[in-house]
C-alpha cells in the first residue's frame, strides 16, 4: 500500500500557510501589548485615575452591592423571560395579519399596520408610564408590575418584530407557495411546512439583535417601582455615595447580552459560509 506524499508545490502551499499564520499571531500580540501600554499611559496611569477607580471601580462596594443588584436583576430576567414568550405570540400574529392577501382584509392589514407604526414611533419610556400607571389608575386595580413590564415590553417590541417578520415572510419566493398549493396544501399548512421555516431560516440574525436590545430595556421598568437591578444599583449608591453598584448592575446585564451577541455572530458566519457554498456550486 503506497503512502501519498504530497508535492513540492503543496509542500510550498503549507508552509506559506504556516509562515502566514505565525505572522498573524504575532501582530496580534504586539498589536495588543501596544494597546495595553497605551491605555496604561493615557488612562490608568494618569492623576485622575485614582478618583475614577474609587468611584466607579471599587471592589469593596461592588461586593457589599451584589447580593441586593443580583436580587433586582432576577425581575429583570422574570419581565425578559415572559416578555419573549409574549412578544413571538403577538409579534407572529401582527406580521400574519399584515401579509394576508384580498380586499376583505384591508381593515385588518389597515389595524396591523397602525399598531406598528403607533408603536415603533412611541418612545419605550412613554409605553411605560402609560401602561404603568395608566392601566391601574383606569381599572382602579393593583396590577403586578412584572405583569405592568411584560404589557409595555410585549406592546413595544412586538411592533419591532413583527416588521421583521413580515419581512421575512415577504421575502420567500412566491413559487413556494404555489408549488406547496399545488400539491395539496392549505393555507395555514403552507405557512407552517413552507413559508415560515424559510422564513425564519432568514430572519434570525435580527431577531437575535431585537432580543439584545431587548434585554437592555428591561432594565426600565425600575420607573415603575419595581426593585430591580437599576433601582437597587441606586439605592445603593446613594447609601454609599458612589457609582460602583451601577457599574455592577451594568455588568449583569452585559454577561446576559454576551452569548446571544456571539451566537448571532456564529449563525450569521453559518448562514454566510453556506450561501457562499451555495454560489460556487
Amino acid at each position: 500500500m503506497s503512502v501519498h506524499t504530497p508535492s513540492e508545490l503543496e509542500l510550498e502551499r503549507r508552509a506559506y500557510r504556516a509562515r502566514q499564520s505565525r505572522r498573524s499571531v504575532l501582530v496580534a500580540i504586539a498589536s495588543s501589548i501596544a494597546f495595553a501600554i497605551i491605555v496604561w499611559a493615557t488612562v490608568i496611569n494618569t492623576p485622575g485615575w485614582a478618583g475614577v477607580q474609587q468611584s466607579f471601580f471599587n471592589p469593596a462596594i461592588a461586593w457589599d452591592a451584589l447580593p441586593a443588584v443580583w436580587e433586582g436583576f432576577l425581575l429583570n430576567l422574570q419581565v425578559l423571560g415572559l416578555s419573549v414568550i409574549t412578544v413571538a405570540i403577538v409579534a407572529l400574529a401582527i406580521a400574519l395579519l399584515r401579509t394576508l392577501q384580498g380586499p376583505v382584509f384591508l381593515p385588518l392589514r389597515a389595524l396591523a399596520a397602525a399598531y406598528t407604526d403607533i408603536f415603533r414611533g412611541l418612545p419605550f419610556i412613554i409605553v411605560l408610564y402609560l401602561v404603568g400607571f395608566g392601566l391601574p389608575t383606569i381599572t382602579g386595580v393593583r396590577i403586578p408590575v412584572i405583569l405592568l413590564g411584560t404589557i409595555a415590553v410585549t406592546l413595544t417590541y412586538s411592533a419591532y418584530v413583527s416588521e421583521v417578520i413580515r419581512a421575512g415572510i415577504e421575502a420567500v419566493h412566491p413559487s413556494q407557495r404555489l408549488a406547496a398549493r399545488a400539491l395539496g396544501l392549505g393555507y395555514a399548512q403552507t405557512l407552517r411546512r413552507v413559508v415560515l421555516p424559510q422564513a425564519f431560516r432568514r430572519i434570525t440574525p435580527p431577531l437575535m439583535n431585537d432580543f439584545v436590545a431587548m434585554q437592555k430595556d428591561v432594565g426600565l421598568i425600575s420607573i415603575l417601582g419595581a426593585t430591580d437591578a437599576v433601582l437597587a444599583a441606586r439605592i445603593e449608591g446613594s447609601q454609599t455615595y458612589n457609582f460602583t453598584p451601577y457599574i455592577v448592575a451594568g455588568i449583569l446585564f452585559i454577561l446576559l447580552a454576551i452569548p446571544t451577541i456571539r451566537l448571532t455572530d456564529w449563525y450569521a458566519a453559518r448562514l454566510r459560509r453556506r450561501e457562499q457554498t451555495g454560489a460556487l456550486l
